[in-house]
Protein backbone atom coordinates (compact mmCIF):
# COMPACT_ATOMS: atom_id res chain seq x y z
CA UNK A 1 0.00 0.00 0.00
CA UNK A 2 1.49 3.14 -1.08
CA UNK A 3 2.54 5.63 1.87
CA UNK A 4 1.72 9.51 2.05
CA UNK A 5 4.63 11.66 1.73
CA UNK A 6 5.22 13.52 4.65
CA UNK A 7 6.40 16.43 2.99
CA UNK A 8 3.48 16.71 0.74
CA UNK A 9 1.44 16.57 3.81
CA UNK A 10 3.13 19.33 5.65
CA UNK A 11 2.35 21.53 2.65
CA UNK A 12 -1.26 20.83 2.43
CA UNK A 13 -1.31 21.51 6.23
CA UNK A 14 0.62 25.13 5.55
CA UNK A 15 -1.51 25.55 2.89
CA UNK A 16 -5.07 24.73 4.63
CA UNK A 17 -3.39 27.36 7.41
CA UNK A 18 -2.43 30.14 5.58
CA UNK A 19 -6.34 29.92 3.68
CA UNK A 20 -7.96 30.06 7.05
CA UNK A 21 -5.95 32.18 8.38
CA UNK A 22 -6.54 34.35 5.52
CA UNK A 23 -10.26 34.03 5.28
CA UNK A 24 -9.99 35.27 9.09
CA UNK A 25 -8.17 38.48 8.56
CA UNK A 26 -10.31 39.48 5.57
CA UNK A 27 -13.26 39.84 7.23
CA UNK A 28 -11.81 42.36 8.91
CA UNK A 29 -14.41 45.57 9.68
CA UNK A 30 -10.92 47.83 9.20
CA UNK A 31 -11.52 46.63 5.42
CA UNK A 32 -12.86 49.59 3.54
CA UNK A 33 -15.45 47.37 1.96
CA UNK A 34 -16.29 45.47 5.25
CA UNK A 35 -19.54 43.94 5.57
CA UNK A 36 -19.34 43.59 9.16
CA UNK A 37 -18.47 47.55 9.47
CA UNK A 38 -22.05 48.00 9.37
CA UNK A 39 -22.68 51.76 9.47
CA UNK A 40 -27.13 52.17 8.49
CA UNK A 41 -29.82 49.79 9.47
CA UNK A 42 -29.83 48.16 6.01
CA UNK A 43 -26.40 46.74 6.58
CA UNK A 44 -27.20 45.68 10.51
CA UNK A 45 -30.13 43.89 9.68
CA UNK A 46 -28.54 42.11 7.10
CA UNK A 47 -25.66 41.39 9.59
CA UNK A 48 -27.68 40.17 12.07
CA UNK A 49 -29.69 37.50 9.95
CA UNK A 50 -25.05 36.27 8.94
CA UNK A 51 -24.34 36.24 12.38
CA UNK A 52 -27.72 33.97 13.23
CA UNK A 53 -27.30 31.66 10.46
CA UNK A 54 -23.56 31.63 11.14
CA UNK A 55 -24.10 30.55 14.89
CA UNK A 56 -27.00 28.26 14.31
CA UNK A 57 -24.52 26.90 11.44
CA UNK A 58 -21.64 26.46 14.06
CA UNK A 59 -23.73 24.58 16.42
CA UNK A 60 -24.99 21.94 14.38
CA UNK A 61 -21.63 21.23 13.06
CA UNK A 62 -20.25 20.58 16.56
CA UNK A 63 -22.89 18.38 17.21
CA UNK A 64 -23.02 16.28 13.95
CA UNK A 65 -18.94 16.67 14.43
CA UNK A 66 -19.48 14.78 18.25
CA UNK A 67 -21.78 12.18 17.13
CA UNK A 68 -19.92 11.69 14.23
CA UNK A 69 -16.50 11.25 16.36
CA UNK A 70 -18.35 9.24 19.58
CA UNK A 71 -19.95 6.77 16.85
CA UNK A 72 -16.71 6.56 15.38
CA UNK A 73 -14.84 5.83 18.12
CA UNK A 74 -17.62 3.65 20.20
CA UNK A 75 -18.24 1.26 17.20
CA UNK A 76 -15.19 1.12 15.48
CA UNK A 77 -13.58 -2.33 14.55
CA UNK A 78 -12.22 -4.43 17.89
CA UNK A 79 -9.09 -5.95 17.58
CA UNK A 80 -8.71 -9.88 17.25
CA UNK A 81 -12.52 -10.17 16.76
CA UNK A 82 -13.89 -11.50 12.74
CA UNK A 83 -17.29 -11.10 14.02
CA UNK A 84 -19.74 -8.90 12.64
CA UNK A 85 -21.50 -6.15 14.93
CA UNK A 86 -24.83 -6.21 16.16
CA UNK A 87 -27.14 -5.53 13.63
CA UNK A 88 -30.07 -3.38 14.67
CA UNK A 89 -33.23 -1.79 12.59
CA UNK A 90 -32.56 1.45 13.59
CA UNK A 91 -33.96 4.34 16.36
CA UNK A 92 -36.99 5.72 16.07
CA UNK A 93 -37.13 8.46 18.54
CA UNK A 94 -33.99 9.64 17.55
CA UNK A 95 -34.90 9.57 13.90
CA UNK A 96 -37.78 11.85 14.53
CA UNK A 97 -35.68 13.53 16.50
CA UNK A 98 -33.38 14.28 13.88
CA UNK A 99 -35.50 15.35 11.46
CA UNK A 100 -38.08 17.65 13.95
CA UNK A 101 -35.01 19.18 15.45
CA UNK A 102 -33.57 20.97 12.09
CA UNK A 103 -36.83 21.63 10.69
CA UNK A 104 -37.06 23.63 14.26
CA UNK A 105 -33.97 25.42 13.63
CA UNK A 106 -34.70 26.29 9.67
CA UNK A 107 -37.91 27.51 11.28
CA UNK A 108 -36.12 29.79 14.01
CA UNK A 109 -33.59 31.44 10.90
CA UNK A 110 -36.51 32.15 8.36
CA UNK A 111 -38.24 34.33 10.80
CA UNK A 112 -35.62 36.81 11.44
CA UNK A 113 -34.31 36.28 7.49
CA UNK A 114 -37.65 37.13 6.07
CA UNK A 115 -38.33 39.90 8.45
CA UNK A 116 -35.03 41.48 7.09
CA UNK A 117 -35.38 40.66 3.60
CA UNK A 118 -38.63 42.59 4.43
CA UNK A 119 -36.76 45.48 5.70
CA UNK A 120 -34.14 45.94 3.29
CA UNK A 121 -37.04 45.98 0.42
CA UNK A 122 -39.33 47.89 1.64
CA UNK A 123 -38.79 51.27 2.16
CA UNK A 124 -39.17 52.96 5.55
CA UNK A 125 -39.81 56.56 3.94
CA UNK A 126 -41.31 56.18 0.30
CA UNK A 127 -41.77 59.50 -0.15
CA UNK A 128 -37.88 60.22 1.02
CA UNK A 129 -35.57 61.24 -1.36
CA UNK A 130 -34.86 59.20 -4.71
CA UNK A 131 -32.29 58.42 -6.72
CA UNK A 132 -31.99 56.99 -10.01
CA UNK A 133 -29.36 55.12 -10.58
CA UNK A 134 -28.39 53.77 -14.24
CA UNK A 135 -25.33 51.17 -14.85
CA UNK A 136 -23.13 51.88 -17.91
CA UNK A 137 -20.15 49.75 -18.81
CA UNK A 138 -18.28 50.82 -16.66
CA UNK A 139 -19.53 53.61 -14.82
CA UNK A 140 -22.86 54.84 -12.76
CA UNK A 141 -25.10 57.63 -13.50
CA UNK A 142 -26.49 59.15 -10.52
CA UNK A 143 -29.50 61.29 -11.06
CA UNK A 144 -31.86 62.78 -8.42
CA UNK A 145 -35.20 64.28 -9.93
CA UNK A 146 -36.47 66.41 -7.15
CA UNK A 147 -33.64 67.92 -6.94
CA UNK A 148 -32.35 68.40 -10.70
CA UNK A 149 -28.91 66.86 -9.86
CA UNK A 150 -26.91 64.60 -11.78
CA UNK A 151 -23.78 63.28 -11.35
CA UNK A 152 -21.36 60.29 -12.14
CA UNK A 153 -19.44 57.63 -9.89
CA UNK A 154 -19.62 60.17 -6.45
CA UNK A 155 -23.42 59.90 -4.64
CA UNK A 156 -23.68 62.68 -2.01
CA UNK A 157 -26.31 61.86 0.62
CA UNK A 158 -27.38 63.62 3.82
CA UNK A 159 -26.44 61.67 7.23
CA UNK A 160 -29.50 60.00 8.86
CA UNK A 161 -31.55 60.01 5.97
CA UNK A 162 -33.56 57.14 4.05
CA UNK A 163 -32.25 57.13 0.26
CA UNK A 164 -34.58 54.68 -1.96
CA UNK A 165 -32.43 53.96 -5.22
CA UNK A 166 -34.08 52.83 -8.82
CA UNK A 167 -31.40 50.62 -10.34
CA UNK A 168 -31.28 50.15 -14.12
CA UNK A 169 -28.85 49.42 -16.44
CA UNK A 170 -28.16 50.83 -19.91
CA UNK A 171 -26.45 47.72 -21.23
CA UNK A 172 -25.72 44.46 -19.74
CA UNK A 173 -26.64 42.85 -16.02
CA UNK A 174 -24.92 44.93 -13.39
CA UNK A 175 -24.95 45.23 -9.85
CA UNK A 176 -25.13 47.80 -7.36
CA UNK A 177 -22.98 47.07 -3.83
CA UNK A 178 -21.97 49.62 -1.14
CA UNK A 179 -20.91 46.67 1.69
CA UNK A 180 -21.01 49.11 4.52
CA UNK A 181 -24.71 50.60 3.98
CA UNK A 182 -26.53 47.50 2.04
CA UNK A 183 -26.42 43.70 0.32
CA UNK A 184 -26.52 44.20 -3.63
CA UNK A 185 -29.24 44.55 -5.70
CA UNK A 186 -28.81 43.19 -9.72
CA UNK A 187 -29.58 46.28 -12.03
CA UNK A 188 -31.11 44.76 -14.98
CA UNK A 189 -31.77 46.19 -18.42
CA UNK A 190 -35.74 46.88 -18.71
CA UNK A 191 -35.82 45.41 -15.33
CA UNK A 192 -36.13 48.35 -12.83
CA UNK A 193 -35.20 47.07 -9.23
CA UNK A 194 -35.47 49.42 -5.92
CA UNK A 195 -33.55 49.40 -2.75
CA UNK A 196 -33.07 51.69 0.01
CA UNK A 197 -29.89 53.01 2.52
CA UNK A 198 -29.35 54.93 5.05
CA UNK A 199 -25.99 56.13 6.69
CA UNK A 200 -25.48 56.94 10.41
CA UNK A 201 -21.81 58.08 9.95
CA UNK A 202 -20.45 60.35 8.06
CA UNK A 203 -17.42 59.67 5.48
CA UNK A 204 -16.84 58.36 2.10
CA UNK A 205 -17.88 54.92 1.78
CA UNK A 206 -16.89 52.84 -1.27
CA UNK A 207 -19.49 50.51 -3.73
CA UNK A 208 -18.79 48.96 -7.11
CA UNK A 209 -20.21 46.45 -9.18
CA UNK A 210 -20.73 42.90 -8.00
CA UNK A 211 -21.79 41.53 -11.32
CA UNK A 212 -19.29 40.14 -13.72
CA UNK A 213 -20.10 42.98 -16.75
CA UNK A 214 -17.00 42.47 -19.20
CA UNK A 215 -13.26 43.70 -19.41
CA UNK A 216 -13.36 46.19 -17.24
CA UNK A 217 -16.11 44.83 -14.38
CA UNK A 218 -13.28 45.17 -11.44
CA UNK A 219 -12.78 49.06 -12.95
CA UNK A 220 -16.20 49.70 -12.41
CA UNK A 221 -16.32 51.83 -8.86
CA UNK A 222 -18.20 54.88 -7.38
CA UNK A 223 -18.38 56.55 -3.92
CA UNK A 224 -20.99 57.30 -1.14
CA UNK A 225 -19.81 60.30 0.12
CA UNK A 226 -22.25 61.14 3.15
CA UNK A 227 -22.49 64.81 4.84
CA UNK A 228 -24.50 66.85 7.18
CA UNK A 229 -27.40 68.20 5.70
CA UNK A 230 -26.18 71.65 5.55
CA UNK A 231 -23.29 70.44 3.44
CA UNK A 232 -25.39 68.27 1.55
CA UNK A 233 -27.20 71.06 0.24
CA UNK A 234 -24.22 73.53 -0.18
CA UNK A 235 -23.58 70.03 -2.54
CA UNK A 236 -26.36 70.53 -4.66
CA UNK A 237 -26.59 74.44 -5.16
CA UNK A 238 -22.97 73.94 -6.33
CA UNK A 239 -24.08 71.19 -8.84
CA UNK A 240 -27.30 73.30 -10.39
CA UNK A 241 -25.35 76.05 -11.56
CA UNK A 242 -23.64 76.07 -15.04
CA UNK A 243 -20.56 75.40 -16.00
CA UNK A 244 -17.64 77.30 -15.10
CA UNK A 245 -16.54 79.61 -18.69
CA UNK A 246 -13.09 79.69 -19.89
CA UNK A 247 -11.09 82.23 -18.08
CA UNK A 248 -7.78 81.77 -20.10
CA UNK A 249 -6.62 81.62 -23.33
CA UNK A 250 -5.54 78.03 -22.50
CA UNK A 251 -9.20 76.68 -21.35
CA UNK A 252 -10.56 78.79 -24.07
CA UNK A 253 -8.58 76.29 -26.46
CA UNK A 254 -9.44 73.33 -24.48
CA UNK A 255 -13.34 74.48 -24.42
CA UNK A 256 -13.60 74.86 -28.37
CA UNK A 257 -11.67 71.86 -28.75
CA UNK A 258 -14.50 70.11 -27.09
CA UNK A 259 -17.41 71.86 -28.27
CA UNK A 260 -15.47 71.11 -32.12
CA UNK A 261 -16.28 68.24 -34.41
CA UNK A 262 -12.49 67.23 -34.38
CA UNK A 263 -13.13 66.89 -30.56
CA UNK A 264 -16.66 65.27 -30.47
CA UNK A 265 -16.35 65.57 -26.70
CA UNK A 266 -19.94 67.25 -26.96
CA UNK A 267 -21.93 64.32 -28.64
CA UNK A 268 -21.35 62.22 -25.16
CA UNK A 269 -20.89 64.44 -22.69
CA UNK A 270 -23.87 67.62 -20.98
CA UNK A 271 -21.83 70.31 -19.81
CA UNK A 272 -24.00 72.81 -17.85
CA UNK A 273 -24.60 76.01 -19.60
CA UNK A 274 -23.69 74.90 -22.89
CA UNK A 275 -26.18 75.32 -25.75
CA UNK A 276 -24.33 72.25 -27.46
CA UNK A 277 -22.98 69.99 -25.09
CA UNK A 278 -26.06 67.48 -23.78
CA UNK A 279 -24.96 64.19 -24.82
CA UNK A 280 -25.78 61.26 -22.54
CA UNK A 281 -23.24 58.54 -23.51
CA UNK A 282 -20.61 59.47 -20.61
CA UNK A 283 -20.53 60.71 -17.68
CA UNK A 284 -22.10 64.34 -17.14
CA UNK A 285 -19.04 66.64 -17.03
CA UNK A 286 -20.03 70.06 -16.06
CA UNK A 287 -18.73 70.10 -12.36
CA UNK A 288 -16.04 67.62 -13.48
CA UNK A 289 -13.37 69.00 -11.16
CA UNK A 290 -14.74 68.92 -7.98
CA UNK A 291 -15.13 65.04 -8.23
CA UNK A 292 -12.69 63.42 -5.76
CA UNK A 293 -11.77 60.85 -8.76
CA UNK A 294 -11.84 60.20 -12.64
CA UNK A 295 -12.48 57.11 -14.85
CA UNK A 296 -15.26 55.82 -12.21
CA UNK A 297 -13.07 56.08 -9.32
CA UNK A 298 -10.01 54.39 -10.44
CA UNK A 299 -7.94 57.44 -10.21
CA UNK A 300 -7.35 60.36 -8.25
CA UNK A 301 -8.93 63.26 -9.98
CA UNK A 302 -5.12 65.17 -10.82
CA UNK A 303 -3.97 66.73 -13.58
CA UNK A 304 -1.45 64.16 -14.58
CA UNK A 305 -3.85 61.56 -14.25
CA UNK A 306 -6.10 63.06 -16.36
CA UNK A 307 -3.28 63.67 -18.98
CA UNK A 308 -2.86 60.01 -18.86
CA UNK A 309 -6.75 59.33 -19.39
CA UNK A 310 -7.15 61.95 -21.98
CA UNK A 311 -4.17 59.95 -24.24
CA UNK A 312 -4.99 56.51 -23.68
CA UNK A 313 -8.09 55.84 -21.82
CA UNK A 314 -7.98 51.89 -23.25
CA UNK A 315 -4.68 51.04 -21.36
CA UNK A 316 -6.49 52.34 -18.00
CA UNK A 317 -10.20 51.00 -18.58
CA UNK A 318 -9.94 48.33 -21.35
CA UNK A 319 -12.74 48.29 -23.89
CA UNK A 320 -14.28 51.93 -22.62
CA UNK A 321 -16.80 53.11 -24.67
CA UNK A 322 -14.92 56.71 -25.32
CA UNK A 323 -11.58 54.58 -26.51
CA UNK A 324 -13.71 52.42 -28.56
CA UNK A 325 -16.21 55.39 -30.37
CA UNK A 326 -14.13 58.28 -30.66
CA UNK A 327 -12.93 59.20 -33.82
CA UNK A 328 -9.57 60.72 -32.18
CA UNK A 329 -8.65 56.96 -30.56
CA UNK A 330 -9.65 54.73 -33.05
CA UNK A 331 -8.17 57.24 -36.18
CA UNK A 332 -4.76 57.91 -36.41
CA UNK A 333 -5.27 61.03 -38.56
CA UNK A 334 -7.47 62.33 -35.99
CA UNK A 335 -5.58 61.65 -32.61
CA UNK A 336 -5.04 64.44 -30.55
CA UNK A 337 -1.54 66.42 -29.81
CA UNK A 338 -0.05 66.41 -26.55
CA UNK A 339 -0.69 70.60 -26.68
CA UNK A 340 -4.38 69.42 -27.61
CA UNK A 341 -4.62 66.65 -24.96
CA UNK A 342 -3.26 69.56 -22.09
CA UNK A 343 -5.50 72.05 -23.49
CA UNK A 344 -8.44 69.94 -22.94
CA UNK A 345 -7.27 69.00 -19.36
CA UNK A 346 -7.11 72.48 -18.61
CA UNK A 347 -10.51 72.92 -19.64
CA UNK A 348 -12.04 70.65 -17.50
CA UNK A 349 -9.82 70.77 -14.78
CA UNK A 350 -11.47 74.28 -14.90
CA UNK A 351 -15.00 73.00 -14.35
CA UNK A 352 -15.10 73.25 -10.45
Amino acid sequence: MPTINRQVVKYCFVLLAGTILALIFGCTPDHPQSTFDTVGPVSQSQALIFYIITYAGLVVFILVMAILIYSAIKFRRRQNTDADPEQIHGNNTLEIAWTVIPALLLVAVAVPSLKSLFDVTVSPEPEAMTVNVTANQWWFRFDIPELGVVTANELHIPVGEVINLRLNSRDVIHSFWVPKLAGKFDMIPNNENTMWFQSDEEGIFYGQCAEFCGESHALMRFKVIVESRKEFDNWVQEQLTDANKPSDPLTQQGHDLFMSSEGGCYACHTIRGSKKAYGEVGPELTHFSSRKHLAAGIMDNTHENLISWLTDPDSIKPGNIMAKNAAVYNDSEKSLSDPEISALAAYLRSLE
